[in-house]
C-alpha cells in the first residue's frame, strides 16, 4: 500500500484518521497512540509482511536498551564503560540487520570477484524503509548516550518510529521533532486549518508525484533500458528527466508525508527547500533531503570533526560523511563514487565560501545543476559500466556531426517527444520558479483558492492513478 493508491486514499487514510480522532475527542488518548501505531504496523505490513515482527522485536529492543543507557548517570569509570558496552550493543545490532538485507549480495559478489570463488547469492528481500528507520534508532541510541533524551512511555516512543507517514521513506525525524508533540492534544474532531493545510500538502505531493514524476521517470527507464539503441538526444532528455523525477517523486512522498501530520496533529519537518536553486553543492545539500542532512551532519561529521579542528580535519570530515551516505543510499561501488564525488563538490563549496570566491549567480548555477545531473547519472546507473556507456552516449559528437539531416533529426525528436519534453519544461518551471510547500505553508490561512486547487490536484491525480508504482526511494 502506497500514499498515492485508491485503497489507501479511499480506505485506509479515512478509517485511521477518524478513528484516532474520536479516540482522542473522547479523551482515550493512550488508546488512539496504540491506535495509530497498529494502523502503522498493518500499514506496514502491506509492504513487508515477513519482516513485521522482525521490526517490531528491533524497535523494542532499541528502546529497551536506550532506557538502560539513560538510567546510567556516567558519574562513575563503571557506569561509563557500561553505557559504552550497551551503546556498542546497540549499534552492532541495528548496523548488523541493515548490513545483512542491504550489503549481503554486495559483499559475497566482491569475494568472489576478490577469491575467484562462485559463492551463491542470498535471496534476499529488502525490507521497506529499512535505511530509514535504522538512522532513527541509532540516532535514538546515540542521543540516550549523550543524555539528551527525557522519560516518556514506550507507546510514544513507538508512534515516533512507527507514525506511517514517515516510516518508509522519511522525513527521517529525530525523536525531539515528535515525542513532545504527542502530549499536546488537540481536542477539536475537525481543526479547519489543519485538516485544509494536510490535504493541501497532500494533493501537491500526490500530483508531484503521478502527474510529473511516474512519467518522466518511465521515460529515462526506457532509455537506461535500450541504451545502445538510443541517440544523444534521447540521452539528454532521458538524463534530465531522470534529475526532475527523483526531486517530484521524493519530494511529493515528502509533501504528502508532511500533509497526512498535519491532518494527525503532528508536525513532521520539511525535507526540501527548492534544492535545484542551488548555486553552489553545498547549498544543494543544505537544501536536498534536509532530515538526512541533519542526521549525516549531526551524528558523522560532528563526530568527527569539532570547530578549530583545523581544514584538513574538516574536509576530511565533508569526505568521510558523504561516503557514509553513498554506502547508505546503495550497494554497490557506483554509490561510493557517488558519496565521494558529492564531497569533493561540497569541499570544493566551501573552500570557495572560505576564501570569498563567487561566481556570476547563472554560470555558478549551471556548473551546479550540470553536477547535479552528472552525479544522478551515477546514482541511477546499475553500476559504474552503464554510468561511462551513458556519458558515451551523450557525448557522442560523431554522431553529430555525421548527421548531414540534424536540423530534420531535432524536429522530429521534438515531435515524436513532445509530451516529456513538455513535463520537463513544466518540471523545471516548478523547481525553479514556483513557491516550495514550505514557503507555502508559512503563514497558511485556509481559503477557498486553497480549496479549489487541492480539489483540481487530487482529482488530476486520481485520474492519472491507473497504475500503482513504486517511490523510488523503496528501492533504499
Amino acid at each position: 500500500m502506497i500514499f498515492s493508491s485508491y485503497s489507501f486514499i479511499f480506505v485506509f487514510l479515512p478509517v485511521t484518521l477518524f478513528v484516532y480522532r474520536l479516540l482522542v475527542i473522547w479523551r482515550r488518548y493512550s488508546s488512539a497512540k496504540l491506535w495509530l501505531v497498529a494502523a502503522s504496523l498493518y500499514f506496514y505490513a502491506q509492504g513487508s509482511s515477513e519482516f513485521v515482527l522482525w521490526f517490531v522485536a528491533a524497535i523494542l529492543f532499541n528502546y529497551a536498551l536506550g532506557g538502560r543507557i539513560r538510567r546510567l548517570d556516567g558519574s562513575d569509570k563503571k557506569s561509563r564503560r557500561s553505557k559504552r558496552i550497551l551503546l556498542a550493543v546497540g549499534l552492532a545490532q541495528n548496523l548488523a540487520l541493515l548490513g545483512y538485507y542491504k550489503y549481503t549480495n554486495f559483499f559475497i559478489e566482491n569475494l568472489n570477484a576478490l577469491t575467484g570463488q562462485s559463492l551463491t547469492l542470498k535471496s534476499i528481500v529488502l525490507p521497506l524503509g529499512i535505511s530509514f528507520f535504522t538512522f532513527q534508532l541509532i540516532a535514538y541510541l546515540v542521543d540516550c548516550y549523550r543524555g539528551r533524551v527525557e522519560e516518556h512511555s514506550v507507546i510514544d516512543y513507538l508512534v515516533f518510529i512507527t507514525f506511517f507517514p514517515q516510516l518508509i521513506v522519511g522525513p527521517i525525524v529525530h525523536h525531539g521533532d515528535i515525542i513532545p508533540q504527542l502530549n499536546q492534544h488537540r481536542q477539536a474532531f475537525f481543526n479547519k486549518a489543519d485538516v485544509m493545510l494536510g490535504l493541501y500538502l497532500f494533493s501537491i505531493g500526490c500530483a508531484k508525484k503521478l502527474v510529473l514524476a511516474d512519467p518522466l521517470t518511465a521515460y529515462a527507464e526506457a532509455f537506461l533500458a535500450d541504451l545502445p539503441g538510443a541517440d544523444p538526444l534521447t540521452g539528454w532528455t532521458a538524463v534530465v528527466s531522470y534529475t526532475l523525477s527523483y526531486y517530484f517523486d521524493l519530494s511529493g512522498y515528502a509533501d504528502m508525508a508532511i500533509g497526512l501530520g498535519w491532518l494527525f496533529g503532528i508536525r513532521l519537518p520539511h525535507n526540501f527547500d527548492s534544492p535545484y536553486k542551488a548555486r553552489n553543492f553545498r547549498e544543494y545539500w543544505q537544501k536536498w533531503h534536509m532530515t538526512l542532512s541533519r542526521f549525516l551532519g549531526d551524528y558523522i561529521f560532528r563526530s568527527i570533526y569539532r570547530k578549530g579542528a583545523g581544514s584538513g580535519r574538516f574536509y576530511s570530515a565533508v569526505l568521510v560523511t558523504f561516503l557514509v551516505s553513498g554506502i547508505w543510499h546503495g550497494a554497490g561501488w557506483h554509490f561510493v563514487l557517488w558519496g565521494l564525488i558529492n564531497g569533493i563538490f561540497v569541499c570544493a563549496a566551501h573552500y570557495m565560501t572560505r576564501n570569498k570566491l563567487r561566481l556570476p549567480f547563472l554560470l555558478a548555477w549551471a556548473m551546479t545543476f550540470a553536477g547535479i545531473v552528472g552525479t544522478r547519472i551515477l546514482f541511477v546507473s546499475s553500476g559504474a559500466a552503464q554510468s561511462v556507456e551513458v556519458f558515451r552516449k551523450l557525448f557522442n559528437i560523431q554522431e553529430v556531426l555525421d548527421a548531414a539531416d540534424w536540423g530534420m533529426r531535432l524536429a522530429s525528436f521534438i515531435a515524436f517527444n513532445l509530451y516529456p519534453i513538455l513535463l520537463l519544461i513544466i518540471s523545471l518551471g516548478i523547481a525553479l520558479f514556483v513557491k516550495n510547500t514550505r514557503e507555502m505553508t508559512e503563514n497558511f490561512v485556509p481559503s477557498r483558492k486553497h480549496a479549489i486547487w487541492a480539489a483540481f490536484l487530487l482529482v488530476l491525480a486520481l485520474f492519472h492513478m491507473t497504475e500503482v508504482s513504486d517511490f523510488l526511494y523503496f528501492q533504499f
